[in-house]
């Protein structure tokens, strides 16, 4: 990848400079966006508004909708459909590893004169001219706070909310082991600016619909242990159709409460859950306990992440997939814990 250290000056410089220049600016997250990747780019969407720049926020969804736990962020009417976007000469990605994960909106990216790649994932591939990359950040909206406050904007409420909701969701609640005394000393500047952290955790951990539930009881029931895979540390996985999510009238983000449930399992160092969307195709996700590099295994077939989540577009069908992620651990090196 390009980039394991904190970016370098000249590539902050040259970024402010593009998004201060007065030509029109395109923010974009990854196709399905977490609160991470959509939360950083409409922060900065509303930094860039306040300074009276012509700015959209947008990802390559065919269709184009966002995920209803992300609805209650504050720069939705700075988002456009992909189809409406246009010619943007400025162009900052969010959260993207890999150029692909740009979706629909490849071209558009590719084709801009000044191209801006912001993320803290150690799979980046090192697309786009400059390059605001931290693997050491434990959310890409740390860098995006950053980027707030080299545009020299004041960091208010609305600012901070979608900062804190990508921090919140990328840390695990601040759970995970990338969280440092930085990572919390971050979410308290964020709480002093008087946002509400109990209503961003309400709408993105306490709101699903009945029909969500059971979904998620009808995975669990349907949830396979394999103790000695991974090398004998174990895994556990289960599989949501789209017959399932068609049963309970649900969108295929209303499935990502599976893996957060199925990983607290003891018996398994590694959680797997396989999604199939809309085209039939199956979204991999994986959560592990820090035994397990899962981003390794992820972008072996094609995706990426992190070493505690990270997921891929299986080829073929489930039985391929699974064999597929078995192959994967059963090859990885066991870390300590």
């Amino acid at each position: 990848m390009s980039g394991t250290a904190a970016p370098a000056e000249a590539d902050w410089d040259a970024t402010v400079a593009a998004l201060t220049s007065g030509r029109p600016v395109l923010l974009l997250a990854h196709v399905s966006p977490d609160a991470d990747a959509l939360g950083s780019a409409l922060a900065v969407g509303l930094a860039l508004e306040a300074r009276g720049a012509d700015v959209v926020v947008s990802f390559g969804d065919d269709p184009f909708a966002v995920p209803r736990i992300l609805r209650s962020l504050p720069g939705q009417h700075l988002l456009v459909s992909p189809e409406f976007v246009g010619d943007r000469p400025v162009v900052v990605s969010f959260d993207v590893s890999s150029i692909e994960r740009l979706g629909v909106l490849q071209a558009v990216a590719e084709a801009a004169d000044v191209f801006v790649a912001v993320d803290h994932h150690a799979s980046f591939t090192g697309f786009g001219g400059i390059h605001l990359v931290d693997v050491h950040a434990p959310a890409t909206a740390v860098l995006a706070l950053e980027m707030v406050d080299r545009l020299g904007v004041t960091l208010d409420a609305t600012i901070a909310t979608p900062i804190y909701a990508g921090l919140v969701t990328d840390t695990g609640s601040f759970k995970y082991a990338g969280t440092t005394s930085a990572t919390h000393e971050v979410a308290a500047r964020l709480l002093g600016t008087g946002m509400r952290h109990d209503v961003i955790a309400r709408h993105i951990y306490d709101d699903e619909p009945f029909g969500a539930l059971r979904l998620l009881g009808a995975a669990l029931d349907r949830a396979v242990l394999e103790e000695n895979a991974a090398g004998g540390l174990g895994l556990v996985w289960t599989v949501v159709t789209d017959v399932d999510r068609a049963t309970f009238d649900l969108p295929l983000d209303a499935v990502e409460r599976v893996i957060d449930v199925l990983r607290i399992a003891t018996e398994a160092e590694v959680a797997c859950v396989l999604k199939q969307d809309d085209t039939g195709a199956w979204r991999v996700s994986m959560r592990s306990k820090g035994r397990i590099d899962v981003s390794a295994i992820a972008i072996a077939l094609g995706g990426g992440g992190h070493r505690f989540a990270a997921g891929f577009t299986g080829s073929g069908g489930p039985r391929d997939v699974l064999h597929a992620v078995r192959a994967g651990l059963a090859a990885a090196e066991q870390l300590p814990e």
